[in-house]
């Protein structure tokens, strides 16, 4: 992604597919994390329905608007490693879409779902079924996921202090603003 060129105080950037997607994946993580953890019918449906979000996510990935496009933030490491020079130098660059690394984490969050989505699967086949190796992989990717997204979020909040941006504002509203 290209820093913006001008000085823009606000700017239309999470279209609303993007949002929805953003805290509909949110319940379902939060949903099955903290309350349905018992592998029940809700529990699999909504673990099936944030594979399901991810999948479309990856396709508007590639037909969405621009900052939901992956052409536009994909993190390759040129592009995380000048971010991270530029935010230890103190003139971090500033990305009206996803920064490299806010990328690479919307990448690992949303492997992880998929992770999540075919050990869940898995373990309803007669192949698999009473796996306990595969018990546990589901449960320490599912651990795992709840630490990136706790990771994710206070990167977010710290990153809108650092680029002086309302990042939280911009997931509801879709419009993201300098200050």
């Amino acid at each position: 992604m290209k820093p913006s060129a001008t000085l823009d105080a606000s700017r239309p950037v999470w279209d609303l597919f993007v949002r929805v997607f953003h805290w509909t994946l949110v319940v379902c993580v939060l949903m099955n994390s903290f309350v349905l953890d018992d592998g029940e019918t809700v529990h699999q449906w909504a673990g099936y329905l944030a594979s399901a979000l991810v999948l479309a996510r990856v396709v508007w990935g590639f037909v969405g608007s621009r900052h939901a496009r992956f052409a536009d933030f994909f993190p390759t490491p040129g592009r995380i490693a000048r971010h991270v020079r530029g935010m230890f130098s103190g003139h971090a660059e500033f990305h009206w879409g996803h920064n490299p690394l806010g990328a690479l984490m919307m990448m690992a969050l949303m492997g992880m779902v998929l992770a999540l989505g075919v050990t869940g699967w898995m373990q309803g086949l007669d192949a698999y079924w009473g796996e306990e190796w595969l018990q546990e992989l589901h449960e320490v990717i599912g651990e795992a996921l709840i630490i990136l997204v706790g990771l994710h979020a206070a990167s977010a909040l710290i990153m809108g202090r650092i680029e002086r941006t309302r990042l939280l504002k911009a997931m509801v509203t879709g419009v993201k603003e300098r200050y």
